[in-house]
């Protein structure tokens, strides 16, 4: 009996992960999607280059390294990066951002 407890308390807890990694990502999708119709032509394809301070699960103080894209993509990269789990990594992080296009 206390081995059916166990594993439906396992089997709830990797639901319980994986609904809410999937609404993280949901909303890192909503958020990107509202960054980029925000800064810059949703229909263009861009490829940009962060440098961030990552720490306490966050990302700041991001610079544009590079930028393949037309004028918006570097701000549309900012405001995603605002957005990104990092998780527990601190220190300078360099972050590829790359906006497919055709929206």
């Amino acid at each position: 009996m206390n081995s059916k407890l166990a594993i439906t308390a396992g089997i709830l807890g990797a639901l319980a992960l994986s609904s809410s990694a999937l609404a993280d990502a949901a909303g890192l999708k909503a958020a990107t999607s509202n960054c980029l119709s925000k800064h810059a032509n949703t229909r263009d394809a861009a490829s940009v280059t962060l440098e961030c301070t990552a720490g306490g699960g966050k990302l700041g103080s991001c610079k544009v390294v590079d930028n393949s894209g037309a004028k918006g993509f570097a701000d549309a990269a900012v405001c995603v990066a605002n957005y990104l789990p990092i998780g527990d990594k601190t220190g300078q992080v360099r972050l590829p951002v790359r906006f497919p296009g055709g929206a």
